[in-house]
């Protein structure tokens, strides 16, 4: 059918070679229809209360000086489902349409303007969308040229360049110009002709590649180059992420930071591929093959989580649901109870990971600082101990989470890193780990197995919750507003009683940015050993047979990930004046009883009880009146968060008190074991081997009793700090 032949319009054609004078007319004819029905739909769309959606916002952009105006796609769908149609099929012919009828519309809107503002500036439209997302991996040849809608994460962003539109070209020798050459939108280029179609008489002809661009008649715009990372969750088994390069162009430039979460709706474009020759320095074309991009219509920033899987939009049943499951009495003791459990006890860990699941209350200060509201947790000890399932389990059921290992993760991996893009010869900046967890979960298994300036690189990130990059002209600070949840074991692989502090091989400058530390040992208990043996046959026995149905008390995986996300976004609870007045009182107490035992120990603590503690006892307790969506978080929270700050990094701190180990009970004998330590130390190298016989004598000569000798040598054995070789010989060596 042709549209728009009733119009009193002038209309014109300009063929092509090939093209019948009848279809280019048609075709003119269809496109001026089509402008028809955009103005119409801007001027006449409205919803209840006959509120002109488009045509308000529209004036007032323009009166703003911000000329674009932002369309849902739906709504064009609603006023005439063949426009929307269109857009989705032939978004490239259309778009420009759309926005001429929009420059058109706002100089009716906005006539009379003021003097000196005769022309109408130009609309860009933008599009959002409400329509299901594809994946990354889905799009192939067949939706090219498509409209299309893709979740994922920016991962680096270029500065902001200038693309021409329209160009002027000149020719060299007989200086002819061609004005307002138009520009193919997108990474497209524009052709130069290779020779030149003036023809004077008495001249000799111009050579061939005579003309230049003439740079103050072109017309541009600005465009930056984005690079979306498909999301972690569905990147299939030991595949690599895919990446896709994104164009924005005029008002969509600056819109997102590495580390963000989007939507992109886009035309899936094709460009051609590039390889640079040695010899000349330049870039040759590979004839027939295309390589794909985005020419982004439309950025949505994912900031309620809705790109995770599982975290879809929350509707009013779901949301009453939560409501009812929050008023529950036991509804702590039920998600603890949900969190990993094919794990055996660990009661207060699985509480602890509960917490930081949830998180507590993010806080902008007057003055411009914030204070985080992400938990860390820490868990050391011996293997063996589930520790490594437990961040599988986070990692699955957290809204946003990366799980990284220790010993395959750089400074540069986790923060950020600065990099040459190949194409550009720029410097572009790429996120790590913690920016792409961004407003979620960071696991990092063997945290032990880290070097210590990797270790050193997260401190801000952990405490300050962004990262600072200063590399190669690069300037700037990206956020990285995630929990850190990481499992280590101790200098000696298992937890020796003996050692006390001595078994962590952390600085107090990182374990004080920890919330809550646990020291998990495998302890030998029969009765114990007996009823955790019975739960993990029972699972390998029942592991074909098992259901998805939780036990009862449980709740569901995808249940607990949406009731999570719903919490987080939708409650921020603060400590009442009650709750207040306790905690003050308790970390008085908590900082006199840590002094007392650093007297009594005659060393600093490992693990400092400092302000930040205090803090982390404030979060806990902001997390604990999240899960019950409680605007205050009252003394009982307060209470709960005590016991298991003093379950966790109180008992890990005061670990250090060796005081009636190895039979040695009294001070004085408690001395001597530390003096005969010191004389070995100074008197022997690591690695010697001498006579048990021979040290012995060696002391009673000095007028050590030779029965407490013999105990001080047995004590240091069992310790590690010697060694049987062979018999009555051993090899030294300091732990």
């Amino acid at each position: 059918m042709v549209e728009g032949f009733d119009n009193p319009d002038v209309l014109f054609s300009s063929n092509w070679p090939g093209q019948s004078e009848h279809e280019g007319d048609n075709n003119a004819i269809n496109l001026l229809g089509v402008k028809k029905k955009f103005k119409d739909f801007i001027r006449q769309f409205h919803t209840e209360n006959f509120n002109y959606k488009y045509r308000d916002t529209l004036k007032r952009n323009y009166n703003l000086r911000q000329y674009f105006l932002d369309i849902n796609i739906e709504d064009v769908g609603s006023f005439d489902e063949t426009l929307a149609d269109k857009l989705y099929r032939q978004p490239t012919e259309h778009l420009p349409i759309f926005e001429e009828a929009a420059t058109e519309v706002a100089d009716e809107l906005t006539s009379p303007r003021p003097e000196g503002e005769d022309k109408v500036e130009d609309i860009q439209i933008t599009f959002n969308s409400d329509a299901n997302s594809s994946n990354l991996r889905a799009l192939k040849s067949e939706v090219v040229s498509r409209l299309v809608k893709i979740p994922g994460i920016i991962v680096s962003a270029s500065g902001i360049k200038a693309k021409a539109t329209k160009i002027s070209i000149q020719c060299r020798s007989c200086s002819n110009v061609i004005p307002n050459l138009p520009v193919k939108a997108g990474l497209e280029g524009y052709i130069m002709p290779r020779k030149c179609n003036t023809e004077q008489a008495g001249r000799p002809k111009c050579p061939m590649d005579p003309y230049f661009i003439m740079p103050d008649k072109c017309k541009s715009v600005d465009f930056q180059i984005l690079k979306l990372q498909e999301l972690p969750d569905g990147i299939p088994q030991g595949e690599i992420p895919r990446h896709m390069l994104l164009y924005c162009d005029r008002y969509l430039c600056d819109r997102v930071v590495p580390g963000n979460r989007v939507f992109i709706l886009g035309i899936y474009s094709i460009k051609k591929v590039t390889k640079a020759s040695r010899r000349e320095g330049k870039e040759k074309a590979i004839t027939g093959v295309r390589s794909a991009y985005m020419r982004v219509v439309g950025i949505q920033l994912d900031t309620d989580g809705v790109a995770a899987p599982g975290c879809g939009a929350v509707t009013s049943e779901e949301e009453d649901l939560f409501r009812r499951v929050a008023a529950m009495p036991n509804i702590y003791e039920r998600l603890a109870n949900s969190i990993a459990p094919s794990i055996y006890g660990a009661a207060d860990i699985k509480k602890a990971v509960t917490c930081l699941l949830f998180g507590g209350s993010r806080k902008r200060l007057p003055d411009g600082l914030t204070r985080r509201g992400d938990i860390n947790v820490l868990l050391l000890g011996d293997p063996g101990t589930a520790k490594s399932q437990l961040l599988k389990f986070v990692e699955k059921v957290a809204p946003i989470a990366v799980y990284t290992s220790g010993k395959g993760s750089s400074a540069a991996g986790l923060t950020a890193s600065v990099m040459r893009d190949p194409a550009s010869r720029n410097f572009i900046m790429e996120g790590g780990a913690m920016v792409l967890a961004d407003g979620g979960v960071v696991c990092i298994d063997e945290f032990d197995k880290m070097r210590e300036d990797d270790r050193v690189a997260i401190h801000e990130a952990m405490e300050q919750q962004t990262i600072s990059i200063a590399k190669a002209g690069i300037t700037t600070t990206l956020n990285s507003r995630c929990s850190v949840f990481a499992a280590a074991n101790s200098i000696f692989g298992r937890w020796d009683e003996t050692k006390g502090d001595e078994n962590i091989d952390f600085l107090p400058t990182i374990l004080s940015r920890f919330d809550m530390i646990f020291i998990v040992k495998d302890e030998h208990d029969q009765n114990r050993d007996m009823t955790l043996a019975k739960h993990i046959m029972s699972i390998h026995m029942n592991a074909g047979q098992m259901t998805e149905e939780p036990k009862e008390g449980e709740l569901s995986l995808e249940f607990l990930k949406k009731y999570i996300n719903y919490c987080r976004t939708r409650c921020g609870p603060r400590l009442n004046k009650e709750a207040a007045e306790k905690l003050k009182r308790r970390y008085v107490v908590m900082r006199s009883g840590a002094n007392q035992h650093e007297k009594e120990v005659d060393h600093k603590n490992s693990i400092p009880i400092t302000v930040r503690q205090l803090e982390a006892v404030v979060r806990m307790s902001e997390a604990l009146a999240k899960m019950q969506l409680q605007p205050f978080a009252t003394s009982s929270h307060v209470d709960e968060a005590l016991r298991l700050f003093q379950v966790s990094t109180l008992d890990a701190a005061m670990s250090g008190n060796l005081s009636g180990v190895e039979g040695f009970t009294t001070e004085g004998e408690q001395e001597l074991l530390s003096r005969v330590e010191k004389q070995l130390k100074r008197r022997f190298a690591i690695g010697t081997q001498v006579s048990q016989q021979n040290i012995i004598q060696d002391f009673v000569q000095q007028g050590y009793n030779e029965r407490v000798i013999v105990k001080v040598i047995q004590a240091m054995i069992r310790r590690g700090q010697l060694q049987h070789r062979m018999q009555r010989r051993m090899l030294y060596r300091i732990s």
